[in-house]
């Protein structure tokens, strides 16, 4: 897959660019939703011997759009989206830089440049697709300022229990700790990759050593303990996770931390990048009396996993 950054204004040239079927939107999770909006273009795409595309953005329209802080964290960080985009076999990826002066592009002047002026002869998006200055443009708009010259194919909504398929779900099982509902939505389990980095070494004085994770830009689940399965160098072990601030021993953490206990394991891997695959929340984090009851409880955590495993 062709990966082509684009900054406003663009200089490519209609002319010199292949037919495109291009799939539009920001993609965040690339759930099954988005999953069946990317698909239908890449298969109309061969059909019809055309190139096939995706057009996303970044960063996320809200950081910079000043609904939140730079602190936006994904449920696929931009290195990941490029990798699932390139096994569903999309053969271009236009990624364009959206700041201030690309979002408040007027709808026609976005249909113009970044559609027609790409070569694009088929656009293919979502039910709620929106574009332009304050989102003004929709599904609706954009065939009117098509002005014929590309077709368009629109993915009504997907459901699930009753619930619409959205990156909005997704993030919300992530802050109620609900990684085992996550599958049906994103069409696979929660994963996240991240690299190992020193900590503490607290863990291994009380018979629990831990990988502490530095996990980029990934969106991670509620405070809480949770059962997961590490990828190490191809190999899967069955592991806890912490995601917390340590309230046993510390006051001052700012922000969540992610340490692992990887079960059957005592390699040294301080700077491997490991992938975490989320399977079931078992408790909340807790400040205990002592170490004592500290371990205890690491023991007990360390059945249930084993018991959430057992019934998948």
């Amino acid at each position: 897959m062709e990966t082509i950054v684009i900054s406003h204004p663009h200089h490519f040239q209609q002319d010199n660019l292949p037919p495109t079927f291009l799939a539009l939107g920001y993609f965040d999770g690339i759930h099954v939703g988005h999953q069946r909006v990317i698909n239908t273009a890449v298969e109309l795409a061969k059909k019809n011997d055309a190139v096939s595309a995706v057009m996303s953005f970044h960063p996320h329209p809200s950081v910079v759009l000043g609904k939140s802080d730079q602190n936006w964290t994904y449920i696929t960080p931009l290195e990941e989206k490029k990798k699932i985009l390139e096994e569903m076999g999309v053969e271009r990826f236009y990624l364009v830089k959206f700041d201030q002066v690309f979002a408040n592009l007027d709808t026609q002047e976005f249909v113009d440049q970044y559609v027609i002026g790409l070569n694009v002869v088929h656009v293919v998006t979502g039910f709620d697709f929106s574009y332009g200055k304050y989102g003004k443009g929709s599904v609706e708009t954009l065939v009117k300022e098509s002005n014929g010259q590309f077709g368009q194919t629109v993915i009504e909504k997907i459901e699930k229990d009753g619930h619409k398929i959205s990156s909005t779900l997704i993030r919300n099982c992530l802050k109620e700790g609900l990684v085992d509902e996550i599958e049906p939505y994103l069409g696979r389990r929660y994963k996240l990759n991240g690299t190992v980095t020193h900590g503490d070494k607290r863990g291994r004085t009380i018979g629990f050593p831990t990988a502490n994770l530095d996990t980029d830009q990934y969106s991670l689940p509620k405070v809480g303990v949770y059962a997961v399965e590490v990828s190490v160098d191809e190999k899967s072990y069955l592991a806890m996770a912490n995601v917390g601030y340590k309230p046993t021993f510390k006051d001052d953490q700012k922000k969540p931390s992610l340490e692992v206990h990887i079960f059957d394991f005592n390699h040294e891997i301080y700077g491997e990048e490991v992938r975490i695959t989320w399977l079931k929340r078992i408790r909340d984090e807790k400040k205990f009396s002592g170490i004592d009851e500290l371990i205890a409880q690491l023991h007990a955590d360390k059945s249930k996993t084993y018991e959430i495993t057992q019934s998948l």
